[in-house]
């Protein structure tokens, strides 16, 4: 019985992994995509920057929906659901700060970094026993932290803008990448179908 359920488990295990390593892609995808945006058309267009802005965070809810359902339905999913709430937030508040100008749209985001790095930092902690290969996500999310921070300490500096954002987003879809090709060994040691 208990090889039985141990196998089980680690189906399940891997069942995640496999969905993760997806969405983990996926992520990056995006990340690589806002960048480039932003590279080569935030600094000229301020409609284009402002809905950039708006978007990385709004993202961010949709990104969350598909974490909770790559998880087992009997997994505690708060992290998640409490993520989802604060981007949702988030994107609403950018949108705020936005009519106030850049320097408090960048405060909001900081904000915003502060609290998803520190959901994610506690999503590594705990998928790191059954998956493995979850220290990518702790270390984005304790940097997402610091940049957090860095970004409200600067954002009333004349030269911040969106395109300060932009080293986050790719550190992020570097963590994102790094941690999908991570959970292939997750994936490959899960049991063998017979």
């Amino acid at each position: 019985m208990k090889n039985q359920s141990n196998l089980s488990v680690s189906s399940q295990a891997v069942e995640t992994a496999k969905s993760l390593r997806k969405l983990y892609f996926s992520r990056a995808g995006f990340s690589i995509l806002w960048v480039i945006l932003v590279t080569a058309l935030a600094k000229t267009n301020a409609n284009i920057a402002t809905v950039l802005f708006i978007i990385y965070p709004a993202w961010d809810v949709i990104a969350t929906y598909f974490d909770i359902q790559a998880n087992p339905a009997n997994s505690n999913k708060t992290p998640q659901y409490i993520n989802a709430a604060i981007s949702t937030l988030t994107t609403i508040a950018v949108i705020l700060a936005l009519q106030q100008g850049i320097p408090q749209a960048i405060i909001v985001f900081g904000a915003w970094a502060i609290l998803a790095g520190l959901i994610q930092l506690i999503l590594g902690l705990r998928r790191r026993k059954e998956l493995g290969g979850q220290w990518p996500m702790i270390l984005s999310g304790g940097q997402s932290m610091l940049a957090g921070g860095v970004f409200i300490a600067t954002a009333h500096k004349p030269d911040q803008g969106i395109a300060s954002l932009v080293g986050y987003a790719a550190f992020g879809a570097f963590y994102f990448i790094l941690a999908a090709i991570r959970l292939n060994k997750t994936v490959k040691s899960g049991p063998v179908a017979g």
